[in-house]
């Protein structure tokens, strides 16, 4: 159920969203300049009174049921109800999730792509598999939700692991998905190479920023120190002749990036800009974030990557995410990319920590009217 003083919000939104659907069919509404901005508010607030509606109407059900339920003692009519119950009760569910997070507002960075990259860890050879490993699941993952991945930089090792890769993950809302996956990534299993069979606990660190676009970064070309060489493969063998490979150096920074996964020297330079671009503005951001004095217990920002977030026990097929105190024994599908086992109960924690932070800032009632008496005065 939710509670009052979220259904208070709401009843407000609603109000609100009838007060402007009265506006905006006044007669010359449509000549005002602020129309269009009107007209995507209410849309907005349309969605959100509709669906608060449909929730409300559902608890009636639900209700009528439950009482249904306790009078009836037919088996098979019991039987009936129960089922039409659990399938009221989990449609509240869903509208109730959804109207949480419409309550929010909206972070246009979610929307975003997202550059993601995994590092190898403590764990020698055994950290570059697992980097592999998580680079293949986040891959994966992208796939089912329709995105596109695109390699910027990889560091390969002989048998097959990864140093260090770094990739985008292109489509809207990409970077609300993934940003989730920032922290310190533990696995415990017996490796290939390990005769006695004794299980090693190896570590990878993911970090994933949203991408920046040109307005979001300015980069003058005086800044840049750009330098191309030949791309090479694992153990240093050249795998082309012309030098097709870019780094770029972001001189007042310092911040340098390589780009050698495509052929074409001009894409690289593209590949390299996108990645400079993003890791600046985490830069600046990461200044800015470490003024504020609050800090969120489901963290984003750069300070979760210090921590310890999941473990993948393989002996065990179990996977813990030690922030939701969630322990799955789905390791197997987990790692063929079904994520969202894992991601839609860290979005649920995040949205309530969210919610409760917006309930203990909001101003109160007398506060608002007190404003509002100001402004008519």
């Amino acid at each position: 159920m939710l509670p009052p003083h979220l259904r208070a919000r709401l009843e407000e939104l609603s109000r609100q969203a009838r007060e402007l659907e009265a506006e905006l069919a006044r007669p010359g509404s449509a000549g005002r300049p602020d129309y269009v901005e009107l007209s995507q508010r209410y849309a907005r607030l349309r969605e959100i009174a509709q669906d608060y509606e449909a929730l409300q109407r559902l608890e009636r059900e639900i209700a009528e049921a439950e009482q249904m339920l306790d009078e009836e003692a037919d088996e098979e009519l019991r039987a009936l109800i129960k089922e039409e119950l659990e399938g009221a009760r989990a449609r509240a569910e869903r509208l109730q999730r959804g109207l949480k997070r419409a309550l929010l507002p909206e972070d246009p960075q979610d929307q975003k792509n997202a550059i993601v990259e995994i590092r190898a860890g403590t764990g020698g050879e055994e950290a570059a598999l697992f980097a592999a490993d998580l680079f293949r699941m986040y891959s994966k993952y992208a796939e089912r939700k329709g995105f596109k991945v695109e390699v910027l930089e990889s560091h390969p090792t002989p048998l097959g692991g990864f140093k260090m890769v770094v990739f985008a993950v292109v489509g809207r809302g990409a970077y609300g998905l993934f940003k989730f996956e920032s922290g310190v990534h533990r696995v415990q299993r017996v490796p290939e190479t390990e005769a006695s069979g004794r299980i090693h606990t190896s570590t990878a660190t993911v970090a994933v920023l949203p991408e920046a676009e040109a307005v979001d970064v300015e980069l003058k070309e005086e800044d840049l120190e750009i330098e191309t060489f030949r791309a090479s493969g694992p153990g240093g063998q050249h795998v082309q002749k012309t030098e097709s490979a870019v780094r770029i150096r972001h001189k007042p920074t310092g911040l340098v990036v390589t780009c050698q996964e495509e052929r074409s020297q001009h894409k690289n330079k593209e590949r390299a800009l996108r990645l400079l671009r993003a890791r600046l503005k985490d830069l600046l951001e990461s200044k800015v974030e470490q003024e504020r004095v609050q800090q969120r217990r489901i963290q984003i920002g750069r300070a979760a990557r210090s921590e310890k977030i999941r473990t993948y026990n393989f002996p065990q097929n179990r996977v813990t995410d030690h922030r939701v105190d969630l322990t799955l024994y789905r390791l197997e599908d987990v790692l063929e990319g079904h994520l969202d086992l894992l991601i839609e109960p860290l979005q649920e924690a995040y949205v309530q920590e969210r919610l409760d932070e917006l309930v203990k800032t909001a101003p109160s009632e007398r506060e608002e009217r007190e404003v509002r008496e100001a402004q008519a005065r």
